[in-house]
């Protein structure tokens, strides 16, 4: 912060008439068996001199709140409009107790209608062109992310804000992944990239250099999958920019955890927490397998989550009553499953099956934890339209969409699959993409999808350890080279640890 001080004359040289205070003196001495000359200062003068030092780091420049930009990475549901709107007040109302200005507080998912903004790296020509002059920083903040505002200012403090700089909370690939296509293979670890959880920053010079770059190379068009991996990526540029430098003071941490007092910023809960949970009779399971894994696949759901659904069936390409299964009439497909999922979406709207309010859809290699899911859409409103997972992109810089990646499961309120057979839309062909074909289907439609970092499309193996230690997951998906019961029993299971130790695995990959 900026204060007005009073100079006091003890920065002069010379002591006014009257003033018992001695000059400031230094004498030259030289000690008894000692080479040279040695300065010894008398006391008055080192009790000045430290009183000048403070005085000048006092007075050395500091961010004022003006000069940062909040960026909150919202999301358009009502649920997550109100979080964000509740960041939002924190952030004022620290700033007014400060007796510091109002920054500017922003919602991304409000800038444009652009669907592809919350990828971040589009909206830097903007954030460029918009704050270029009169800001030094953009500080971006998931819904959940809570601030001290007064020691992120000190923290920024540390940082020339003139120069270039990427901050936040290193987190790294124990494993190479294929979330993050395998890269740095040799050597995973080597490359850090922000936790979001724990807030991010940029430096307004770096932010003027990267919009310029995207002005003249246009981002690639291609997919969306782990966002914090590809902003590092990005920011890194094949080793000719930066990488990320790690900021202790931007946790991950729980507000009342004791760790928690060096902290800038924290978190309130490790899952959101909304009251009651939605009941088993609200929510319709539906799982998509094929005969050739009914013996691998469907017994493994069986002994781990299969008891917890009060409404579940088994859709196949082939009627088998020991299970049972029902045979949609779509063919099986290597790829895609398209058909078959809209097939079941017509099955759920049709009163074919018990009429509720959500109707999820996985894969027979999903690992789920359905109480943890209950208790996430007691926060959420049936009635609205919602599309709910993990979400991925693709074109996003372009006019592109987002999806719900079907792995980590898709969550649907039933106001939002009516509205989707509603408008028509349909598969090109059975095996194309189910994921996909919905995202574009979505996008059509005006209503975007909404992301939860709970759900996940791949194994515990392929996420940060790190990143893992602050949740309580959802879901997992493929039963690839691990043992599903143990992970299902180690991540998800109601009595488990939130969170679990996982080795890295070494073995060849050898499918996607």
């Amino acid at each position: 912060m900026r204060s007005s001080l009073v100079y006091p004359d003890v920065i002069n040289s010379e002591t006014p008439p009257g003033d018992e205070t001695p000059p400031l003196t230094l004498s030259l001495t030289k000690r008894k068996g000692e080479r040279g000359t040695t300065a010894v200062a008398s006391l008055p003068f080192m009790s000045s001199l430290l009183f000048i030092i403070s005085l000048l780091l006092f007075l050395s420049p500091s961010p004022d709140l003006r000069q940062i930009v909040f960026v909150i990475q919202s999301q358009s549901n009502s649920f997550h409009v109100q979080r964000a709107e509740r960041l939002r007040a924190s952030l004022l109302q620290q700033a007014t107790d400060l007796t510091e200005n109002p920054p500017v507080v922003l919602f991304l998912h409000s800038l444009s209608d652009n669907e592809g903004d919350w990828s971040i790296l589009p909206m830097l020509p903007h954030f460029s062109k918009t704050f270029g002059k009169n800001s030094s920083w953009l500080v971006f903040l998931e819904e959940d992310t809570d601030v001290k505002v007064g020691e992120l200012l000190g923290v920024l403090a540390k940082f020339d804000g003139t120069k270039e700089w990427f901050l936040g909370k290193p987190l790294h690939d124990e494993e190479s992944t294929i979330i993050h296509h395998y890269a740095f293979a040799e050597n995973p670890p080597q490359f850090k990239y922000p936790d979001f959880s724990a807030g991010w920053a940029l430096s307004v010079p770096l932010v003027q250099r990267l919009a310029e770059r995207i002005r003249d190379e246009p981002l690639k068009s291609d997919f969306t999958i782990d966002l914090k991996h590809e902003v590092a990526l990005y920011i890194w540029n094949q080793g000719q920019g930066l990488r990320l430098t790690a900021v202790p003071e931007l946790c991950t941490e729980l507000q009342d955890s004791p760790r928690a007092p060096h902290c800038a910023t924290t978190l309130s809960a490790p899952a959101p927490a909304c009251g009651e949970a939605v009941g088993k009779d609200d929510v319709f399971v539906a799982v998509k397998t094929c005969q050739k894994f009914h013996t691998e696949r469907v017994p493994v759901v069986k002994e781990t989550w299969e008891q917890e659904a009060s409404l579940l069936e088994y859709y196949s390409d082939y009627a088998d009553p020991s299970i049972p299964t029902i045979n949609l009439g779509v063919p099986n497909t290597e790829r895609g499953h398209c058909g078959k999922t809209f097939a079941i979406l017509k099955q759920f709207a049709s009163g074919a099956v018990p009429e509720t309010k959500w109707l999820i859809i996985v894969d027979d290699d999903t690992l789920i934890s359905l109480p943890r899911l209950r208790a996430l859409l007691g926060c959420y409103d049936a009635s609205e339209p919602v599309c709910l997972g993990e979400r991925y992109g693709y074109g996003l810089s372009q006019g592109g969409y987002s999806y719900i990646t079907g792995g980590g499961g898709m969550v649907f309120s039933r106001e939002a699959v009516l509205q989707l057979l509603q408008s028509g839309c349909k598969c090109y062909s059975d095996d194309a993409p189910d994921d996909m074909v919905l995202g574009m289907c979505f996008n059509a439609l005006g209503l975007a999808v909404t992301h939860s970092p709970l759900f996940h499309q791949a194994r515990p193996e392929d996420y940060a350890r790190d990143y893992l230690s602050h949740q309580v997951p959802i879901s997992f998906h493929k039963h690839w080279n691990i043992d599903p019961v143990a992970v299902f029993n180690s991540w998800l299971r109601e009595g488990a640890p939130t969170t679990a130790p996982h080795q890295p695995d070494k073995t060849p990959k050898t499918e996607l």
